[in-house]
């Protein structure tokens, strides 16, 4: 395979154990992984020798705001930063949080956020993001669960934090606002028997204490970042120091190799959560390269205003952003008029078929560039050169388009909170790469393993199976969760539970998820998530979830259907009413059953894959009702229960 080198035999099972693949590594460490990166010991130490190379550059900035409009960004050199962290951790010490302490930081990203966790980095304290999108009482479960003893928090969600009194007070004994507090939250706070400072007021609170910070060694824990799963209580995995600069030595290397080196110049828009390990890694390698990081205002209605203002270099997203911006441009260029969407569109065909046969995405069509898709370029600031998405699946669609029309690189990776963020990760100017998450990054190594109750053969001419990863960016293990942990890590390997397929260029390409199975009454098992990609590719649909248990026969699903395509339909069937009306439509329910029929025919599914009744929600799954997890992935048992009543119903349709 062009991107990968064996460096083990695949082997057939045996003792019942599941038979494996060859063990593969990227191309680009086909003479051993990256190694140590002098000086680094831990992510204390990325931020401080960026320091010490680039104490003026440009660290972090906001937008000002002026006569209540925001004006434009204001910045602190690395300097400028050192020493408030310096100040930060002084104070800490003073609340009697040693190293291995656990300090929360809950609230949008901003410049507090970063310095807060800097100074746990300093004091070899752990970082304990926390966010409410993790569901009801997760806020109470982790600060009890990771025994926080210091939150740092946004001022809006002071609130937050006190709902979870008096559970939490065993633990939690001061919160430190990011801005000023409110004189009712001081006086309930200190009713409780803690303390509360403002950011300020906590600034000075260690004086001009002098003192040295502890060793910070490799293994040890510099964050624990909860998980939501799709079931359960949040799980806290255990990130050390390790795993963060072994991935940075490793895309490091990445980024050199595709000649696309960060440089201190560059720009990144923080925007998506902190709390996640996507976003702080990226921060990480930016600071590690002093470069600059500009923080958005919290509002994704001015998301595009704060892009046009930072003029950022490299964009990361996750999907629905992506697909906001894919909708945005589709809509412009069909009201742009006859001639603009003509020339847009001979450009967009010609450059495909350029990149096609093989054309670097800057050289396949520079005319239609300066005069169509520069003014794409410009919506997203005019700078932007690489945009990175991750967290869930990107739409083979709106990554194509996107290669086209942005002027950028558009790259998909693959990788999860337990490997620190980066695993997989598609190459520039790569289009048969579009729909994959690329080869594995030059710092792990990766095998598939068969899954035979689902029919995924690791060792078949088109290897499938549950991707397994080792490697030193793999997490220490769930927090005082010693069972779970056993159940993911064997003998060295991550079991991501993730279904994968080797492409033969070396990338991979995610198929479905393994614990997304059940059977059927009629004793067939069905790769649920396997099934929802497929139903996906009909244009009739945005989301669905299909269900089945082992009491039934058949498959149903809930469709949020395409606004467009349905209204389409309407029209041409003199189908009257809005949206959600005619999402209670019974032949609107035939029409989208069809389209979704027409999909199984053409992908020559088996019958009992066949979908037999449909629900029309007009409203798309959301995390509001605790149908998604913050990565977007479904909540099936939650689903379930809200969708309840409605299956049922459907169920009784088909008998």
């Amino acid at each position: 395979m062009k991107y990968l080198v064996e460096v083990e035999k695949g082997a057939q099972g045996s003792d019942g154990r599941p038979s494996v693949g060859p063990t593969y590594r990227s191309i680009f460490a086909k003479d051993g992984f990256p190694p140590p990166i002098p000086g680094l010991e831990s992510c204390w130490d990325i931020f401080r020798l960026s320091v010490e190379k680039y104490p003026e550059n440009r660290m972090l900035g906001r937008r000002e705001i002026v006569d209540g409009k925001a004006g434009k960004y204001v910045w602190m050199t690395y300097k400028q930063v050192y020493d408030i962290v310096m100040k930060l951790a002084a104070s800490i010490r003073c609340c009697g949080v040693e190293k291995e302490g656990r300090c929360g930081v809950f609230g949008i990203n901003c410049p507090e956020w970063v310095m807060s966790m800097e100074a746990c980095n300093a004091l070899g304290a752990y970082c304990v993001p926390l966010y409410d999108t993790l569901g009801a009482g997760a806020i109470e479960f982790v600060i009890c669960h990771a025994e926080v003893q210091i939150v740092f928090v946004e001022e809006k969600k002071i609130g937050e934090v006190l709902k979870t009194f008096p559970n939490s007070t065993k633990f939690l004994k001061t919160i430190v606002s990011f801005g000023k507090v409110p004189a009712e939250q001081r006086e309930e706070v200190e009713e409780s028997g803690l303390a509360i400072y403002s950011w300020d007021e906590f600034l000075l609170l260690g004086g001009n204490e002098q003192f040295d910070l502890p060793v910070n060694k490799k293994t040890d824990i510099c964050t624990i970042m909860y998980t939501s799963g799709t079931t359960g209580d949040p799980k806290g995995v255990m990130i050390s120091n390790e795993n963060i600069i072994t991935l940075i030595a490793g895309v490091d290397r990445l980024l050199n190799c595709m000649n696309e080196q960060l440089k201190m110049d560059d720009v990144y828009l923080s925007y998506l959560p902190l709390a996640h390990i996507f976003d702080r890694v990226i921060e990480e390698l930016f600071i590690f390269n002093g470069a600059s990081i500009g923080f958005w205002r919290g509002d994704v209605k001015l998301l595009v205003e704060d892009i046009g203002e930072l003029k950022p270099s490299i964009f990361c997203a996750v999907p629905r952003v992506l697909d906001r911006i894919y909708t945005g441009l589709q809509t412009k260029i069909s009201s742009g008029g006859f001639l603009k969407s003509t020339l847009f569109n001979i450009g967009y065909r010609y450059k495909l078929y350029n990149m096609v046969k093989g054309s670097k995405h800057d050289e396949a069509a520079s005319i239609f560039d300066k005069i169509v898709f520069s003014k794409v370029k410009d919506g997203l600031g005019g700078n932007v050169r690489l945009i990175l998405s991750g967290a869930a699946p990107l739409a083979k669609h709106v990554e194509e388009y996107l290669r086209v029309v942005s002027c950028a690189h558009v790259l998909q990776g693959y990788g999860l909170t337990e490997s620190c963020a980066g695993t997989f990760v598609s190459l520039p100017n790569n289009l048969s790469m579009l729909g994959t998450v690329g080869p594995p990054v030059p710092n792990v190594d990766v095998r598939l393993e068969s899954v035979p109750e689902m029919n995924y053969d690791a060792l078949s001419d088109t290897p499938r199976g549950e991707i397994c990863i080792k490697g030193n960016t793999l997490f220490s293990g769930y927090y005082k969760r010693e069972d779970l942990t056993n159940e993911v890590l064997v003998d060295g390997w991550f079991h991501t539970g993730d279904i994968g397929e080797w492409q033969p260029d070396g990338s991979m390409k995610i198929i479905d998820r393994k614990k997304n199975i059940f059977k059927l009454s009629q004793g067939e098992y069905v790769a649920v998530e396997n099934l929802e990609n497929i139903y996906g590719l009909a244009s009739a649909t945005d989301a669905i979830w299909i269900y089945g248990n082992s009491f039934e026969s058949c498959l149903v699903a809930v469709v949020n259907p395409n606004k467009d395509a349905l209204e389409g339909w309407a029209a041409q069937n003199g189908a009257s009413g809005d949206f959600d009306a005619l999402c209670e439509n019974p032949k609107a329910k035939e029409y989208i059953l069809g389209e979704l029929t027409k999909i199984a025919k053409e992908k020559k599914l088996k019958g009992f894959e066949f979908i037999k009744a449909v629900h029309l929600d007009p409203v798309p799954f959301d995390m509001e009702r605790d149908l998604l997890t913050p990565t977007y992935k479904k909540k099936r048992p939650q689903m379930l229960k809200y969708y309840q009543t409605i299956i049922d119903g459907l169920y009784k349709s088909t008998k």
